[in-house]
């Protein structure tokens, strides 16, 4: 899974994993959900749960580190305004580092 860089989507995207997980009662699913650093601390606090911790597994990429973004604002959250179109073109310079990233996982589909 790979949310927009927002907690507002990234949460979302970590109930619909709990839910896919609960639900999967006869399979063994494997769920990838991948994000920035500072979108994934406050996420990895809510996996400790026995329950989820060997069908979820984080995957962090790295935004570019440009003088305009530094690395607290990899995310959405207490953004600027200003620098939003800055931390999309910093989302859109990471592509390759995304592409590399789900062609290593080989995942059978990407949410």
């Amino acid at each position: 899974m790979l949310p927009i860089l927002a907690h507002g989507h990234i949460s979302p995207f970590m109930e619909l994993t709990k839910k896919l997980i609960d639900r999967s009662i006869h399979i063994s699913i494997h769920i990838y959900l991948c994000s920035t650093l500072i979108n994934l601390k406050p996420i990895s606090k809510k996996l400790i749960s026995i329950k989820y911790t060997e069908s979820i597994e984080l995957v962090k990429f790295h935004l570019p580190e440009l003088p305009e973004l530094p690395s607290h604002y990899h995310t959405t959250n207490e953004l600027l305004a200003h620098l939003l179109p800055i931390l999309f073109y910093s989302l859109k310079l990471s592509n390759p580092e995304i592409h590399n990233i789900v062609e290593s996982l080989k995942p059978d589909f990407v949410i």
